[in-house]
């Protein structure tokens, strides 16, 4: 890894760790940048660095949210929550499930189902207030994603903190949900998807691009302009090989809890892997995103009180056990 990366690995933190070498630089392909979520949306917060040090102004470390920082998916995790809130009737949240689970089991396709697939995700606060489901977003991280951070993830963008640099998560998740987590955990700020708003209440749609693969690099570049980062300084952790435009931008780039598309091309790169999964099976690795879908699946029969159990439920808890 480049010196000038800052300390980005702990020997002593837990999980699997294979370093074989320094990133081969790659940068990712150029696009559209994604404004709305960068530069024309700025953090909620910004949390101090570690008294303990000066603060490191050029360096810093950006963190995927699902299955990275968080067990499972962080918008099913959100759903769950308002279903058991009774926000959405039965075949609204059967439906969702079983989009999501095609999305996620059927691949991702054009930039134009992506972005559908975001949109369609997103439908089920429209004409929701913004100031309503973001109090519900911190009583729904409380009980359902707190206990789902990975203690392993979190002591690493602890480290960088404690090295006197900002940490920023960068999701595809909606950018409310993502400043919640980054609040909760101490971080610097986040990133997401940004999803429109008139008078206060959400629409449906989206403001500017999905937050996802290529777009997350763009918004990188653009806060590093913003905030005077050197990215040859800066670190990023993701689980997808559909980050690897971010990992690729940074210094130093670490994969963690890796799907297999991903743990080969650390391997090839020399990109460190660190793996905090105890007792999973390649098969679970393989499709890691449906565990959240598994748990909105759940808040159909718990949270509704639905009998019968529909397709989509019963395929997510095959697959998740």
């Amino acid at each position: 890894m480049p010196e000038s990366a800052g300390p980005t690995t702990d020997p002593s933190a837990p999980g699997d760790v294979t370093t074989e070498g320094a990133p081969d630089g790659e940068l990712a392909g150029g696009g559209p940048a994604a404004a709305a979520a960068s530069a024309d949306a700025p953090d909620i917060h910004r949390a101090p660095p570690s008294s303990r040090v000066p603060p490191d102004l050029t360096a810093a470390a950006f963190f995927d949210v699902d299955n990275t920082m968080m067990m499972g998916a962080s918008i099913f995790h959100f759903a769950r929550g308002l279903a058991a809130r009774n926000f959405f009737s039965g075949s609204d949240l059967r439906g969702f499930v079983w989009q999501q689970l095609k999305f996620r089991l059927g691949g991702e396709g054009s930039p134009d189902d992506v972005r559908a697939h975001r949109e369609q995700a997103l439908s089920f606060v429209a004409g929701q207030s913004v100031s309503e489901l973001v109090a519900l977003g911190e009583e729904i991280y409380d009980e359902l994603m707190a206990d789902r951070i990975w203690e392993g993830t979190r002591a690493l963008a602890q480290m960088h903190l404690d090295a006197g640099q900002r940490v920023w998560l960068v999701t595809a998740t909606p950018l409310e949900l993502a400043r919640i987590i980054a609040r909760r955990l101490g971080l610097t700020g986040a990133l997401g998807t940004v999803a429109e708003s008139e008078d206060g209440v959400f629409t449906g749609r989206l403001v500017g691009e999905l937050l996802h693969g290529p777009a997350k690099a763009h918004a990188v570049r653009a806060l590093a302009a913003r905030e005077g980062l050197d990215l040859r300084r800066c670190a990023a952790y993701s689980d997808s090989v559909n980050d690897a435009p971010m990992l690729s931008v940074v210094g130093t780039a670490v994969a963690v809890n890796p799907d297999s598309d991903l743990r080969a091309m650390a391997r090839r790169r020399g990109w460190e892997i660190r793996d905090f999964r105890s007792g999973r099976k390649a098969a679970k690795i393989g499709v890691p995103s449906v565990l959240g879908a598994g748990a909105v699946a759940g808040a159909v029969v718990a949270g509704a009180a639905y009998r019968r159990r529909s397709t989509a439920s019963r395929l997510a808890e095959r697959l998740v056990g």
